[in-house]
């Protein structure tokens, strides 16, 4: 915009019709121009002239992308790797491994009202920053076990799990570990996290909304977003590279990552980013609490709130309101009475069922579909999150951006997006063969006593002794896998493979026959066996597609949310839709996904007279299953989404044209706009002397 002339700052009010001297229309109706100190980047007293540079709105956006690049690589990435090896080097249950999981979502909900609420009215580059130390403070808390506790070693003798008629039951070892008490400090800097990450999707996002104009908005929370779906992503690929090595790094050991006994350094990615957290607060807590040039978007925005029946919203326009917590009552019952809002936050909580359900439990899905060991299944889901859930989240707010949608259109593309993916879930319909496993899937050769359906123990391994704690699944030269080498009826280690490393069992009595290759009947190979399966690559077209395009709609429904309500309840409209998000969907999605999934499992871990994980599921109860849930909240969703674009009512004022631009005369090219009305403003708004 061009700057106004020294008359004009000291002037009377201007009149909304009538144009500056010498240039278009640049001012809204009542403006005063008052000259107000520079917002100045810095720390307290400390503004170097140096730093000024950086005081913008893409260097903002710089730094809090890299803070949700951090939050999502150590909670959606790391955390959901590293589960299984947390679980095994603390002697932790399933549920106490959920309960460590759920405790983010539980601090989150429990802060998101207050922080959104006071921080919203607050200086928002504070909270911010001091929410990304707190998340820092987490993730060292998290890695905190690893140093205190005694190196992880494991006793080698009979851990092979050969056939030998003297066994002893690890049971009795494993009594009295007193490890598992450990959850409580994961539980912990799980809570830190929450606390810290609070701040970083409500006030992060309404303080870009707020600096920028507002059709460049979802570009900038679009560009965002994609640094937090590409933050997962990388804490998955990572994650695997990170425990592939030893736990105790400066020991050697005779395990191998293939051994259900390896524990890989699960703790290094919490370091790196705790330590990587605590350097991006600095510059964050060092930003204005508006950035300079800002109050002109604000001034020159058109309105476009729902309206309610009784026109109650206008409270809401007070300058003074939301200040105090006793306004906090009636600013929820404003948010209560907003059905758009309403609509779209259960809109939101279907999303985030399927999207936590499916990063918790997709690569597992992959794992068992397709024969998979844990760290490729996490690579390939990687692999599919980084542009699918990237690019359809930056696609999405760019998208808002090129048509110009209002609210209203931004719903409906929501629906259509919806839709889509509705269609594409349908190909969990299907489902790869289970791959035969004696005793399980398949029976034991014909010619012994053939037993199916869970009985382990046949006539090759009865004088083995077996034991089933202790899994490490072989596959037989026959094609078939055995829970272990005992249960193989295999006597000794043959060798190791030198391309792989894996060992190889000979002299097992159960394995008999086969047309398998360059393998002799008798032997048995360390792992699982590969499965033949045709479908990977079409399933992983389509789980593309569902991942494009439910995070297609994701920057345009937040988006919707910040235009359907008040200005001055965008930071607290978010917190709670962040509350209803993660109490309807982030919290339960897990949970009601792992639920759908444990009903598919045929063959329990046996944690001493306990029951622990799943070993093998039935691939085609898995995928009706998951296939049944995902057509529920896909169908859920796309209703929400119908509600939320039938009941919103615009501002008679408010621009319904796909053309028309919700910002007023600020350097737009085109058309006249001067007779768009502005949403109220101050009497006299206090504008920075750079426009």
């Amino acid at each position: 915009a061009r700057s106004p002339t020294p008359s004009s700052l000291l002037g009377p009010s201007i009149s909304h019709k009538e144009p500056l001297a010498g240039g278009p229309l640049d001012t809204p109706l009542s403006l005063k121009f008052i000259p107000a100190e520079p917002q100045l980047c810095g720390w307290g007293a400390l503004t170097p002239q140096a730093i000024q540079t950086f005081n913008t709105p893409r260097w903002v956006l710089f730094f809090l992308c890299v803070a949700s690049f951090l939050q999502g690589m150590i909670i959606n990435g790391f955390i959901n790797t590293v589960v299984t090896s947390i679980e095994r080097r603390f002697d932790l249950r399933s549920y106490q491994a959920g309960l460590i999981a759920s405790s983010y979502d539980i601090a989150a909900c429990v802060c998101l009202a207050f922080v959104s609420y006071f921080g919203g009215t607050g200086h928002k580059p504070r909270w911010l920053g001091w929410g990304v130390l707190i998340m820092a403070l987490g993730s060292l808390v998290f890695a905190l076990p690893h140093f205190t506790t005694p190196p992880y070693q494991v006793s080698m003798p009979e851990r092979t799990g050969v056939c030998s008629e003297n066994r002893t039951n690890p049971c009795h070892d494993t009594e009295g570990g007193g490890l598992s008490s450990y959850r409580f400090v994961f539980m912990l800097g799980q809570f830190l996290h929450g606390i810290g990450a609070t701040p970083l999707y409500t006030l992060g996002v309404t303080y870009l909304d707020e600096n920028v104009k507002s059709s460049y908005a979802p570009v900038y929370i679009g560009i965002f977003y994609t640094a937090a779906i590409v933050g997962p992503a990388a804490g998955y690929l990572l994650g695997g590279y990170f425990l592939n090595i030893y736990t105790e790094v400066h020991m050697t050991t005779e395990l191998t990552p293939e051994n259900p006994l390896w524990v890989g350094a699960w703790w290094i990615g919490f370091l790196a980013g705790g330590a990587a957290a605590l350097v991006i607060a600095l510059p964050i807590l060092g930003y204005p609490r508006q950035l300079p040039g800002s109050q002109k978007y604000v001034a020159m925005r058109v309105s476009e709130a729902h309206q309610l029946k009784d026109g109650s919203q206008a409270s809401a326009a007070d300058p003074q309101f939301g200040k105090s917590v006793k306004d906090m009552p009636r600013s929820v019952l404003l948010l209560l009475k907003n059905p758009p809002f309403l609509f779209l936050c259960l809109a939101g909580a279907t999303e985030a069922t399927l999207i936590a359900g499916m990063s918790t439990f997709g690569p597992k899905f992959l794992e068992s579909q397709f024969s998979l060991s844990a760290s490729e299944a996490a690579t390939w889901f990687g692999y599919m999150v980084v542009p699918a859930g990237g690019g359809g989240t930056f696609l999405g707010g760019y998208i808002v951006k090129k048509l110009n949608l209002r609210c209203r259109g931004i719903i409906r593309f929501c629906m259509v997006c919806a839709l889509i993916s509705l269609l594409a879930i349908f190909i969990f319909l299907i489902h790869c063969p289970n791959d035969p496993m004696a005793g399980v899937t398949a029976p034991y050769p014909s010619n012994l006593p053939s037993f199916f359906g869970g009985n382990l123990t046949v006539g090759c391994n009865a004088d083995c002794h077996c034991i089933r704690e202790l899994y490490n699944p072989v596959c037989g030269a026959d094609g078939v896998m055995y829970y272990s080498p005992c249960h193989a009826g295999c006597s000794a280690i043959n060798h190791s493979e030198i391309a792989t490393g894996r060992k190889v069992y000979s002299g097992c009595g159960c394995v008999l026959g086969g047309n398998v290759t360059s393998r002799l009947p008798g032997l048995a190979v360390d792992g699982k066996c590969t499965s033949s399966c045709p479908h990977m690559s079409a399933f992983l077209v389509f789980l593309f597609l569902i991942i494009s395009f439910t995070f297609l709609c994701s920057i345009p429904a937040l988006t919707a949310t910040l235009r359907c309500v008040p200005d001055s309840q965008r930071s607290f409209g978010l917190g709670i839709q962040w509350i209803v998000v993660r109490t309807l969907g982030g919290i339960p999605g897990p949970i009601a996904f792992g639920s759908v999934i444990d009903i598919s499992c045929l063959l329990w871990q046996d944690q001493c007279g306990e029951q622990g994980s799943c070993y093998v599921y039935q691939n085609s109860a898995m995928s009706r299953y998951t296939l049944i849930a995902g057509i529920i909240y896909k169908v859920l969703g796309t209703l929400f989404f119908l509600l939320a674009s039938v009941l919103y009512k615009p501002p008679p004022e408010s621009p319904q044209s796909s053309c028309e631009s919700t910002d007023h005369g600020v350097g737009d090219s085109g058309g006249d706009t001067g007779e768009l009305p502005i949403k109220d403003v101050q009497p006299e708004m206090i504008l920075q002397a750079r426009l």
